[in-house]
């Protein structure tokens, strides 16, 4: 009989797979964008294996380039990465019986798909073997296949067509991964907001926009719920 765990990582990669395909040209972009600022193959690769969060890479290395100084860069790579507090605490009843390096394994391998794909489904399994391989074959996937598109991009980088528009493949491989977790109103509202409000203040020095438009989204969906909540008890 085919173990738990088995039957969890099967079903939790079959889930993946279909977004999967966008991780390929975001991948090899965020090595191509290491590569163009400066940095040595040996320092791209090791700032991919230590920070392994492609959205906070890229806001990062416009910082890096312009001699930002270090509290700006970690400021925004920080609130490019505030999500994945909310995602840790939306899933942590998952981890709440396993031991601590397991948990800490968990928090580096989280990404965006497997929670968009995946949270559901944990928060409603029984069976802790099921959910570890469901949440951990995935993710092991991902982030496989993230070092290897990435390495190609830093040693490929000066071969690659400049004419590829891979940028455009990029922002249509987030949407894909934006759009299942935008279900609810206050969710959208966030979106919508912090999106609008990242271009209108994309002007600001420092390249601080995004983070201006982070905060402005966070606000918008807290701001949002707060209504909803407070129309469902009128």
């Amino acid at each position: 009989m085919e173990s738990a765990f088995r039957r969890g990582a099967r079903e939790g990669l079959r889930d993946f797979l279909p977004i999967s395909v966008g991780l390929l040209p975001w991948a090899m972009v965020t090595g191509i964008a290491m590569r163009s600022i400066g940095l040595s193959e040996i320092e791209s690769l090791g700032m991919n294996l230590l920070v392994y969060a492609g959205t906070a890479q890229l806001g990062a290395l416009p910082l890096i380039a312009a001699g930002a100084p270090l509290w700006l860069i970690m400021l925004t790579a920080l609130a490019l990465n505030l999500r994945f507090v909310i995602f840790s605490a939306a899933i942590a009843p998952v981890f709440h019986d396993s031991s601590f390096a397991r948990r800490l394994a968990s928090s580096y391998l989280l990404v965006d798909g497997v929670f968009a794909v995946g949270a559901d489904k944990l928060l409603q399994a029984d069976d802790p073997h099921w959910r570890w391989g469901y949440y951990i074959a995935p993710s092991a996937f991902n982030w496989c296949v993230w070092q290897v598109f990435t390495a190609l991009g830093i040693f490929g980088a000066e071969f690659m067509p400049r004419d590829w528009s891979l940028e455009f493949m990029v922002t249509i491989a987030l949407m894909v991964m934006v759009l299942p977790m935008v279900r609810t109103r206050p969710m959208l509202v966030a979106a919508l907001a912090g999106g609008l409000g990242a271009v209108l203040l994309r002007g600001l020095p420092l390249r601080l926009g995004v983070v201006a438009g982070i905060a402005v989204g966070i606000a918008a969906g807290f701001a949002a719920e707060h209504w909803q909540q407070r129309g469902a008890r009128s």
